[in-house]
């Protein structure tokens, strides 16, 4: 894999579409380095902090479809630098990504960490793989604790990958982020409603005296 995102990306109508708007120098004379074709360490740590992400597909009249997927913390799991996987837990059973995916292979991901504004955008090629075709992978996938019935795996060879900039993401926080946020604040409450009953119950008894 010798290209980059933008070699992905930057189709003749897309590079047309630049070039009205006047953007076509900010990439055609990019210098920077984006042929981001492995994951690095920065990546494995947050894809293994997500908890959903985004996959889009196209179907065989052309038509794109974006499905949300969602599971514990982690469910994507990264394999090795170029490849990822996922357990495909039985849903509504329209099964619309997994039929386009069989007709073609291509998917691009976006991954979101709303609090931090990050957003990761992935171009991979997905291979379905039934639960027996390769044990180890399988397990490796597999969430012990998550009660949906899977129903298949998917494995993504990556294409390559690139950072978005968190230009209008608005922070986001989950229950368990605001109950960890707020536990100090509701200890210190919890401790200051005990010392005012223990002041309240003094000022009684010296009252009685």
């Amino acid at each position: 894999m010798g290209h980059g995102f933008m070699d992905i990306a930057l189709t003749p109508s897309v590079l047309a579409a630049q070039k009205e708007m006047h953007a076509d120098h900010l990439w055609t004379q990019y210098k920077g380095h984006r042929e981001f074709t492995r994951f690095t360490a920065d990546e494995a740590a947050f894809i293994a902090e997500r908890d959903s992400f985004y996959i889009a597909t196209a179907s065989e009249s052309g038509w794109p479809y974006v499905q949300h997927r969602g599971g514990p913390a982690g469910f994507l799991k990264m394999i090795d630098d170029r490849t990822l996987a996922f357990i495909d837990y039985r849903g509504n059973r329209q099964y619309i990504s997994t039929g386009n995916l069989i007709a073609n292979d291509r998917a691009c991901l976006i991954l979101v960490d709303y609090p931090r504004r990050a957003r990761l955008k992935i171009y991979g090629r997905v291979e379905k793989l039934g639960l027996e075709s390769d044990p180890p992978l399988t397990d490796r996938a597999t969430d012990k604790e998550y009660g949906a019935k899977p129903e298949r795996i998917f494995r993504l060879r990556l294409e390559a990958f690139d950072w978005n900039c968190p230009q209008h993401i608005t922070p986001r926080y989950t229950e368990r982020q605001i109950a960890d946020a707020f536990a100090p604040l509701r200890a210190r409450v919890s401790d200051l409603e005990r010392e005012n009953a223990l002041l309240r119950g003094q000022l009684e008894r010296r009252g009685e005296a």
